[in-house]
Protein backbone atom coordinates (compact mmCIF):
# COMPACT_ATOMS: atom_id res chain seq x y z
CA UNK A 1 0.00 0.00 0.00
CA UNK A 2 1.55 3.19 -1.28
CA UNK A 3 1.33 7.05 -1.60
CA UNK A 4 -2.27 6.88 -2.57
CA UNK A 5 -5.20 9.06 -2.40
CA UNK A 6 -6.87 6.14 -0.69
CA UNK A 7 -3.61 5.94 2.01
CA UNK A 8 -4.63 9.55 2.40
CA UNK A 9 -8.02 9.42 3.02
CA UNK A 10 -7.38 6.16 5.77
CA UNK A 11 -4.98 8.16 7.52
CA UNK A 12 -7.39 11.25 7.74
CA UNK A 13 -9.89 8.86 8.65
CA UNK A 14 -8.19 7.16 11.40
CA UNK A 15 -6.84 10.18 13.06
CA UNK A 16 -10.27 11.36 12.78
CA UNK A 17 -11.55 8.40 14.97
CA UNK A 18 -8.79 8.10 17.34
CA UNK A 19 -9.10 12.14 18.10
CA UNK A 20 -12.72 11.82 18.57
CA UNK A 21 -12.38 8.36 20.53
CA UNK A 22 -8.97 9.43 22.67
CA UNK A 23 -7.84 13.42 22.49
CA UNK A 24 -4.57 14.51 19.87
CA UNK A 25 -1.92 14.88 22.23
CA UNK A 26 -1.56 11.16 23.32
CA UNK A 27 -1.57 10.17 19.97
CA UNK A 28 1.21 9.58 18.18
CA UNK A 29 2.14 9.06 14.17
CA UNK A 30 2.97 5.19 14.49
CA UNK A 31 -0.33 4.59 16.15
CA UNK A 32 -2.48 6.32 13.73
CA UNK A 33 -0.54 4.75 11.34
CA UNK A 34 -1.31 1.19 12.69
CA UNK A 35 -4.83 2.61 12.85
CA UNK A 36 -5.25 3.03 9.30
CA UNK A 37 -3.68 0.28 7.56
CA UNK A 38 -0.91 2.40 5.88
CA UNK A 39 3.54 2.22 6.41
CA UNK A 40 4.80 5.01 8.38
CA UNK A 41 6.19 6.57 5.24
CA UNK A 42 2.82 7.64 3.72
CA UNK A 43 2.00 9.45 6.55
CA UNK A 44 5.05 11.62 5.91
CA UNK A 45 4.26 11.86 2.13
CA UNK A 46 1.32 13.29 3.03
CA UNK A 47 1.24 14.91 6.25
CA UNK A 48 4.61 17.11 7.41
CA UNK A 49 3.93 16.98 10.92
CA UNK A 50 0.90 15.84 13.40
CA UNK A 51 -0.21 18.97 13.94
CA UNK A 52 -0.47 19.60 9.69
CA UNK A 53 -2.78 16.38 9.93
CA UNK A 54 -5.05 17.58 12.99
CA UNK A 55 -5.45 20.88 10.90
CA UNK A 56 -6.34 18.65 7.96
CA UNK A 57 -8.88 16.83 10.02
CA UNK A 58 -10.56 19.84 11.09
CA UNK A 59 -10.76 21.63 8.04
CA UNK A 60 -12.21 18.49 6.12
CA UNK A 61 -14.90 18.33 9.26
CA UNK A 62 -15.46 21.68 9.25
CA UNK A 63 -16.36 21.31 5.74
CA UNK A 64 -18.75 18.92 6.27
CA UNK A 65 -20.38 20.72 8.84
CA UNK A 66 -20.79 23.90 7.01
CA UNK A 67 -22.22 22.37 4.35
CA UNK A 68 -24.95 20.73 6.93
CA UNK A 69 -25.51 24.25 8.71
CA UNK A 70 -25.97 26.19 5.61
CA UNK A 71 -28.58 23.66 4.56
CA UNK A 72 -30.26 24.04 7.30
CA UNK A 73 -29.99 27.57 8.40
CA UNK A 74 -30.60 28.70 4.95
CA UNK A 75 -33.67 26.80 4.41
CA UNK A 76 -37.11 28.12 3.93
CA UNK A 77 -38.84 27.97 6.99
CA UNK A 78 -39.08 30.63 9.38
CA UNK A 79 -35.76 32.04 11.04
CA UNK A 80 -36.37 30.63 14.20
CA UNK A 81 -37.77 27.62 12.94
CA UNK A 82 -34.46 27.09 11.10
CA UNK A 83 -32.53 27.61 13.98
CA UNK A 84 -34.42 25.09 16.00
CA UNK A 85 -33.61 22.75 13.69
CA UNK A 86 -29.99 22.99 13.88
CA UNK A 87 -30.13 22.02 17.64
CA UNK A 88 -32.81 19.33 16.50
CA UNK A 89 -29.89 17.63 13.87
CA UNK A 90 -27.12 18.47 16.57
CA UNK A 91 -28.86 16.13 18.67
CA UNK A 92 -29.71 13.92 16.74
CA UNK A 93 -26.25 13.58 15.15
CA UNK A 94 -24.91 12.86 18.65
CA UNK A 95 -27.51 10.06 19.27
CA UNK A 96 -26.32 8.60 16.10
CA UNK A 97 -22.78 8.30 17.39
CA UNK A 98 -23.84 7.28 21.15
CA UNK A 99 -25.92 4.16 19.28
CA UNK A 100 -22.73 3.42 16.97
CA UNK A 101 -20.12 3.43 19.62
CA UNK A 102 -21.39 3.99 23.07
CA UNK A 103 -20.05 6.80 24.12
CA UNK A 104 -21.50 10.65 23.31
CA UNK A 105 -18.55 12.14 21.24
CA UNK A 106 -18.95 15.80 21.30
CA UNK A 107 -17.85 18.01 19.26
CA UNK A 108 -14.90 17.78 17.73
CA UNK A 109 -14.03 21.45 17.44
CA UNK A 110 -14.92 21.71 21.04
CA UNK A 111 -12.55 18.88 22.85
CA UNK A 112 -9.67 20.29 20.58
CA UNK A 113 -10.05 23.64 21.68
CA UNK A 114 -10.45 22.85 25.13
CA UNK A 115 -7.09 19.77 24.74
CA UNK A 116 -4.93 22.13 22.66
CA UNK A 117 -5.83 26.05 22.48
CA UNK A 118 -2.77 26.65 24.90
CA UNK A 119 -0.33 24.04 23.08
CA UNK A 120 -0.31 24.51 19.62
CA UNK A 121 -1.21 28.17 17.98
CA UNK A 122 -1.77 26.86 14.56
CA UNK A 123 -4.99 24.62 15.55
CA UNK A 124 -5.97 27.46 17.98
CA UNK A 125 -6.06 30.51 15.36
CA UNK A 126 -8.37 27.77 12.90
CA UNK A 127 -10.41 26.89 15.61
CA UNK A 128 -11.46 30.28 16.29
CA UNK A 129 -12.18 30.91 12.87
CA UNK A 130 -14.11 28.09 12.42
CA UNK A 131 -16.36 29.29 15.49
CA UNK A 132 -16.55 32.76 14.40
CA UNK A 133 -17.79 31.52 10.92
CA UNK A 134 -20.51 29.60 12.89
CA UNK A 135 -21.31 32.72 14.69
CA UNK A 136 -21.40 34.50 11.48
CA UNK A 137 -24.22 31.92 10.42
CA UNK A 138 -26.29 32.12 13.26
CA UNK A 139 -26.29 36.00 13.68
CA UNK A 140 -27.75 35.99 9.86
CA UNK A 141 -30.86 33.98 11.30
CA UNK A 142 -31.09 36.43 14.07
CA UNK A 143 -30.87 39.33 11.65
CA UNK A 144 -33.72 38.23 10.22
CA UNK A 145 -35.50 36.88 13.00
CA UNK A 146 -35.14 40.62 14.65
CA UNK A 147 -36.44 42.46 11.02
CA UNK A 148 -39.22 40.14 11.53
CA UNK A 149 -40.33 40.99 14.48
CA UNK A 150 -40.08 37.36 15.97
CA UNK A 151 -37.29 37.95 18.26
CA UNK A 152 -36.30 41.22 21.09
CA UNK A 153 -32.53 41.32 21.02
CA UNK A 154 -30.86 44.29 19.61
CA UNK A 155 -27.29 42.78 19.41
CA UNK A 156 -27.56 40.54 17.18
CA UNK A 157 -23.38 39.74 17.17
CA UNK A 158 -23.80 39.24 20.83
CA UNK A 159 -26.62 37.29 20.48
CA UNK A 160 -25.26 34.76 17.97
CA UNK A 161 -22.08 34.21 20.16
CA UNK A 162 -24.48 33.48 23.16
CA UNK A 163 -26.21 30.75 20.93
CA UNK A 164 -23.10 29.39 19.76
CA UNK A 165 -21.39 29.15 22.98
CA UNK A 166 -24.77 27.75 24.68
CA UNK A 167 -24.80 24.97 21.71
CA UNK A 168 -21.73 23.90 22.50
CA UNK A 169 -21.80 23.67 26.21
CA UNK A 170 -24.72 21.68 26.33
CA UNK A 171 -23.00 19.67 23.96
CA UNK A 172 -19.63 19.13 26.12
CA UNK A 173 -22.42 18.83 29.28
CA UNK A 174 -23.87 16.01 26.46
CA UNK A 175 -20.33 14.22 26.01
CA UNK A 176 -19.69 14.72 29.77
CA UNK A 177 -22.60 12.65 31.37
CA UNK A 178 -22.63 10.19 28.02
CA UNK A 179 -26.61 11.72 27.91
CA UNK A 180 -27.72 13.13 24.70
CA UNK A 181 -30.67 14.13 26.49
CA UNK A 182 -28.92 16.90 28.11
CA UNK A 183 -29.52 18.58 24.66
CA UNK A 184 -33.10 18.83 24.91
CA UNK A 185 -33.20 22.23 26.73
CA UNK A 186 -31.50 24.21 23.81
CA UNK A 187 -34.13 25.36 22.06
CA UNK A 188 -36.26 26.59 24.91
CA UNK A 189 -32.79 28.36 26.39
CA UNK A 190 -32.67 29.94 22.91
CA UNK A 191 -35.86 31.28 22.92
CA UNK A 192 -35.51 32.80 25.90
CA UNK A 193 -32.52 34.46 25.39
CA UNK A 194 -33.55 35.60 22.02
CA UNK A 195 -36.55 37.09 23.63
CA UNK A 196 -38.75 35.11 21.62
CA UNK A 197 -42.30 34.18 22.66
CA UNK A 198 -43.21 31.07 24.05
CA UNK A 199 -45.45 29.96 21.08
CA UNK A 200 -43.23 29.82 19.09
CA UNK A 201 -41.97 26.45 17.27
Amino acid sequence: MGRTSDARQKILGAARSLIEGRGYTALGVAEICKAAGVPKGSFYYFFESKEALALTVVDEHWAAQQRDWAGVLGGDAEPLQRLRRLFEETEAGQRAVQQGCGTVSGCLFGNLTLELSNQTEAVRGRLQEIFDAQVDMVEAVITEARERGDVTVTDTREAAQAVVAQLEGQVMFAKLYNNTRRLSPLWDNCRALLGAPRDVR
